[in-house]
Order: structure tokens, then C-alpha cells, then sequence
């Protein structure tokens, strides 16, 4: 183990947190060459793919980057970073072995507005995005967000204070306008028998006229 390996308590925290769910196995993992931190366009150091089958097929994307990973920086010490590390789950095919590298990009130009804004998201959250998900050729009718806990990682603490696992969950136009106004709780409780652990499927077309 690095120096830096050794130091890295929060991210150690995070791994622990996810071993609880998928044992030793090992995530595929996308790194980022020049981090934030050094001056790069990315706030995400990495983010672990796992491949599930159930509920449902779906990559289970974690970020690592949010929150304090290595040395305690900021004056809370009841929260690490922003408090939060962004999750998504991407419906998959359950012979597809190559990760969606669009919802990568996605979570990485999330972290790039908090970090630019200093508007953190929180459990939610809504936000309208400026093409459908899935990357540039997608004709996808998912062109929305919400924000939840994870259902399965939900928060834990470490030595540098609380990290939530906050999912990003895609919607269609009609079911974020719905969640406006501070009711993407009660939207998305009424989504989850149609989205379990609010898989985010950009092939599906709106769920509301669903009964």
C-alpha cells in the first residue's frame, strides 16, 4: 500500500460501505488523469462500475470525490466535503459488459456545477438537464433528475465526518414537472414498483399514465 493509499481514510470508508453489499467483488473503475484537486476539469477522483442482475439488470455507478477522501480540509468535522458522493443505477442488457460511460460524464458534470456553484444537491432535489440522457446521439425521452439517498448505501460516517449516498434518478419531462416544488418524494415512491432501487432506464417512456 502507497503512502497516499494509506492516508486516504474517507475513500477506505467508502470501499468498507460498499464491501458490505458486494463482498470482494471487484468493480470495474474509471479514474480520472487530472483531478480538481490539480487543476483538471473533473471533481470525481474515480468512480466504481458494479454489474448487478438484480432487482433488475443495472450498473451501479459510485463516485469517489465529493467528500474528504484523503485529509480533512474544510471546518465541519460533522460533515466530510459537501456531505454527499453521487450513485446512479443504468439499466444494462444481462449480457452487457461494457459500462455507460455517458452516466460517468454525467456524474462528473454534476460535481463540476456544485463545485463551480457552490449549490450542493440534497434528497429531493430536482433538476431539468439540457439533452436527453444517454449522451449526444440519444433520443432518450429521460431529460430530468432527481435526487434520493440509496437505497442500499444510504449514509455512514468516517473519520472525516457523515458521507450520504445520494442517487441520481432520470425522469421524463412530465414526471420532473410533477416532482417540482419539493414532491420528488412522493413521486418517487409512486415510480419505485415500476423503477426498483430507482434504476434509471433511458429507454422507457413515461410512467405516470401507468396504473
Amino acid at each position: 500500500m502507497t503512502e497516499e493509499e494509506d492516508t486516504a481514510v474517507g475513500w477506505q470508508a467508502i470501499g468498507a460501505a460498499l464491501e458490505r453489499i458486494y463482498g470482494d467483488a471487484m468493480p470495474l473503475h474509471a479514474g480520472t488523469e487530472h483531478p480538481w484537486a490539480l487543476g483538471g476539469p473533473d471533481p470525481l477522483d474515480g468512480i466504481d462500475f458494479y454489474p448487478r442482475t438484480e432487482p433488475v439488470p443495472h450498473w451501479h455507478l459510485v463516485g469517489y470525490g465529493m467528500t474528504e477522501l484523503y485529509t480533512k480540509q474544510t471546518d465541519d468535522p460533522a460533515e466530510s466535503g459537501w456531505g454527499f458522493e453521487f450513485t446512479v443505477r443504468v439499466a444494462r442488457a444481462p449480457e452487457d459488459e461494457r459500462p455507460p460511460m455517458w452516466a460517468a460524464v454525467l456524474l462528473q458534470s454534476l460535481g463540476r456545477y456544485v463545485f463551480q456553484s457552490g449549490n450542493p444537491f440534497a434528497a429531493g432535489h430536482t433538476m431539468r438537464v439540457g439533452q436527453p440522457l444517454g449522451g449526444p446521439d440519444s433520443t432518450s425521452q429521460v431529460h430530468a433528475l432527481a435526487f434520493t439517498e440509496d437505497p442500499e448505501l444510504g449514509a455512514i460516517g468516517t473519520p472525516h465526518g457523515r458521507v450520504r449516498f445520494l442517487q441520481v434518478v432520470g425522469l421524463t419531462l412530465d414526471e420532473y414537472e410533477a416532482a417540482r416544488g419539493g414532491n420528488a418524494a412522493e413521486v418517487l415512491r409512486a415510480l419505485e414498483p415500476r423503477l426498483p432501487l430507482y434504476v434509471t432506464d433511458i429507454d422507457r417512456g413515461s410512467l405516470l399514465a401507468a396504473p
